[in-house]
């Protein structure tokens, strides 16, 4: 049974999926908020959400607190091949995740020490727009969830810094971060990430 996260918590990914863990699957989903509207809206068109373009982006740091790699729709796999995003969904229709972020966990190489994961609006509708936001961890090879972060926070911000996987005493771990930020792509929000480092 998965662990509902809370901001701040963290948890060990060994321990909550019970075993070791050689690939998870970071999975992001949401829905634009349905926009209220009579009879004469529904006519017109209104009644109805517009697309909202969230990005899941995965960013690598070693030891020293910098950037080695990053992970997003403009580059869908990490140099080394250990993590690679599954693609760009620009609507967040559909039920289910709309965006996945695959971790092969086994070939992360040892120089890194924390994977920070985001979601940031592209089309620079602010989170006020989202609705049914969440993040979580899923073991790829069964499917089980092992933990799930609603991002409830909505709010005039443009991005959230969700949650970083990070490396303690040779294991995994997981912390929630849930952070407001402001910014269209990840490189306007590293200087905000770099602090949870």
């Amino acid at each position: 049974m998965a662990i509902n996260l809370q901001k701040g918590q963290k948890i060990s990914l060994s321990k909550e999926s019970g075993g070791a863990l050689s690939k998870v699957v970071m999975g992001l989903g949401w829905d634009a908020k349905k926009t209220g509207g009579g009879m004469l809206k529904g006519m017109f068109g209104g009644g109805s959400s517009s697309a909202i373009d969230l990005d899941a982006s995965c960013v690598l740091f070693n030891e020293q607190n910098k950037v080695v790699d990053t992970v997003y729709f403009g580059q869908l796999k990490s140099r080394d091949g250990s993590i690679v995003h599954t693609g760009d969904n620009r609507t967040g229709d559909g039920d289910g995740d709309d965006e996945q972020i695959i971790v092969d966990l086994d070939k992360i190489p040892a120089t890194i020490k924390a994977l920070v994961f985001t979601v940031s609006s592209y089309t620079g509708q602010t989170f006020d727009t989202v609705e049914n936001a969440y993040c979580r961890i899923v073991d790829n090879s069964n499917k089980n969830e092992i933990a799930r972060y609603t991002l409830t926070a909505q709010g005039s911000h443009t991005a959230q810094i969700m949650a970083k996987l990070y490396r303690h005493s040779g294991e995994w771990k997981m912390h929630a971060i849930g952070e407001n930020g402001t910014g269209r792509t990840i490189d306007n929000l590293l200087p905000q990430i770099i602090v949870h480092l």
